[in-house]
């Protein structure tokens, strides 16, 4: 093992540096980590909460200049909500960064889907991809308004290079009533071409890209989300198909999700191994 493999597994423990809210139920927690904040966007890292459970989260934030990074927890299970309860100058351990990342290279006009907490990994593609002046079409959906997560930071971002950004909510609170791939698949229907759609958010929204992608004939990526305990591919409970997401993964592309189609869009695996549905 290399002994980049071995620093980025090795458990570091750091103080919390701030918190913010970002939504009722969703909050930001930032730390100072070298490795982390030279992270790629799209991969992530595993928190422990001391005394509760160790947890995969992506990395939403990434300042290489103040070696600063972020993470975005929604509070829904028992380490998350234990995790809500902490403040700056509070102590987790993070190991990492794990996976692979969003490909980028022939990135000059690109479609981004994100949906609920999928915006926290795809915040720092935005980022990248305006500081290389890519053309941008962002979609971004929630369920209500008070659940659009990053929609300021982004509309920011998206003024820097003059790019579109569509907002749904499910209820009708902002933006479109419906869902984000409502104006995903009315865009591409109207015959524009982009050099890549990335997509993260709720799975099944993410299968409805990957089947407008098929459609349209056009690359994607997408960024999955698994259960995992060790992050570097030696317990199997975050297989979908013949791929590991926490080492083949999570970022995947078009062809490597439709091999895994029988299971991608329909069933996870829980801590026992077994199938339950999306």
């Amino acid at each position: 093992m290399s002994d980049y493999r071995i620093a980025v597994n090795k458990m570091r423990t750091v103080k919390i540096a701030g918190v913010q809210g970002e939504t009722p139920t969703v909050k930001s927690f930032i730390f100072q980590d070298r490795l982390c904040a030279n992270a790629e966007p799209g991969q992530f890292v595993m928190i422990w909460i001391p005394g509760v459970d160790e947890i995969p989260m992506s990395l939403s934030a990434l300042n290489p200049d103040k070696n600063l990074a972020a993470i975005t927890v929604e509070n829904v299970g028992e380490a998350t909500k234990a995790l809500h309860r902490m403040k700056a100058g509070n102590t987790i351990g993070v190991r990492g960064p794990f996976g692979n990342s969003y490909k980028t290279a022939k990135a000059r006009k690109v479609l981004i889907v994100g949906g609920g907490t999928g915006l926290a990994s795809l915040a720092p593609l935005t980022e990248k991809l305006a500081r290389t002046k890519a053309k941008i079409t962002l979609l971004m959906g929630a369920r209500t308004s008070t659940e659009l997560l990053f929609l300021d930071r982004l509309n920011q971002v998206l003024l820097m290079v003059a790019g579109p950004l569509l907002v749904t909510t499910e209820d009708g609170s902002h933006g479109l009533k419906g869902v984000v791939t409502a104006p995903a698949e009315e865009i591409l229907s109207q015959n524009e071409k982009f050099d890549m759609i990335y997509a993260c958010g709720p799975e099944k929204m993410m299968y409805k890209m990957l089947s407008l992608s098929e459609k349209f004939e056009m690359p994607f990526q997408a960024s999955l989300e698994r259960f995992m305990r060790c992050a570097v591919g030696l317990c199997g409970t975050c297989v979908v198909g013949r791929y590991r997401v926490c080492r083949d993964g999570p970022v995947f592309s078009s062809q490597q999700l439709l091999e895994a189609k029988g299971e991608f869009g329909h069933f996870r695996r829980g801590l026992d191994g077994r199938k339950t549905a999306v």
